[in-house]
């Protein structure tokens, strides 16, 4: 009989990549994941890792036994999600990680209005950049995570997740008001080719948008338009995420601009949990 909390342990190592980083994933010392390992291999009678040094990598089985975990950690969150069904659900707690612009377009609306139709539902919010809440979300440290299409992020037919499609928001161009563009109605991403610009930090989806010179860093998209403003370069800034500011001035791209494709995702299974399913739906009532 295979222990499906070793499976888990399987699972976290396949999506963190080492055993150090599943072990924090799980609040587990590298040892006790080894050992849990070991013994699924020997629950198994198969051959699950491979070792190379300090790094392992998952055999043929051990990628097949990762489809199955897959599938009965879904299973165990559609029973989770039944048995609170079956409870009524109508009071609890519901865990959130989003990105700010979407904290500030869908989020909150949202947790205005559970105040008003579903007031003993309490909504957590966590501040995370699009590729941090998918991580907390497998983890099972949050319910739901709010994030965005990028090339790292999982594919939409990924087993692991379900998704609720929220928004669309095109990229603008934010230049300062001296740039010799700046009064266009409309400028080509190629024009600025030769600008210096100013980015969000590697790993933000938002990054790959920019084909540029990258000078400055920073995931506050406030402090982007900032310098911007002082002169320091140009950058691209989701249309939800500008704001005014002296010095720096706003203008679509011409063309077909880059697009932040936004939306929410829930571990498989959980979907048709009464808090959570209450909570997306309030989501999609606030597409903006």
């Amino acid at each position: 009989m295979i222990d499906p909390r070793r499976l888990r342990v399987l699972r976290a190592l396949a999506d963190h990549g080492t055993v150090t980083a599943a072990g924090e994933a799980l609040h587990l010392t590298p040892s006790a994941v080894s050992q849990q390992l070991a013994a699924l291999e020997s629950e198994t009678g198969q051959s699950l890792l491979l070792r190379r040094g300090r790094r392992v990598s998952l055999t043929a089985a051990g990628e097949l036994l990762v489809e199955h975990a897959n599938a009965v950690a879904a299973e165990l969150e559609r029973a989770q999600a039944t048995l609170a069904s079956f409870a009524s659900g109508a009071m609890g707690r519901v865990s959130l990680a989003s990105f700010a612009s979407a904290i500030t377009q869908v989020v909150a609306p949202a947790i205005r209005d559970l105040r008003q139709h579903a007031p003993d539902i309490t909504v957590l919010v966590r501040d995370a950049e699009g590729h941090a809440s998918l991580p907390l979300l497998l983890d099972g440290e949050i319910d739901i995570a709010i994030t965005e299409e990028h090339r790292r992020a999982p594919r939409v037919d990924d087993q692991r997740l379900s998704r609720v499609p929220l928004y669309t928001e095109p990229f603008d161009l934010v230049l300062p008001e001296t740039h010799a563009l700046a009064e266009q109605d409309t400028v080509r991403l190629s024009d600025l080719a030769d600008d210096d610009w100013i980015a969000p930090l590697p790993g933000n989806p938002c990054r790959d948008a920019i084909q540029g010179k990258i000078i400055h860093t920073s995931d506050d998209f406030r402090a982007i338009i900032a310098l911007v403003a002082a002169g320091a370069g140009v950058a691209l800034v989701p249309r939800n995420a500008l704001v005014h500011m002296p010095g720096a001035i706003a203008v679509p791209v011409r063309g077909v601009p880059p697009q932040r494709k936004v939306f929410a995702a829930v571990r498989r299974g959980s979907e048709d949990h009464p808090l959570i399913k209450t909570v997306l739906e309030a989501l999609q009532t606030q597409i903006p």
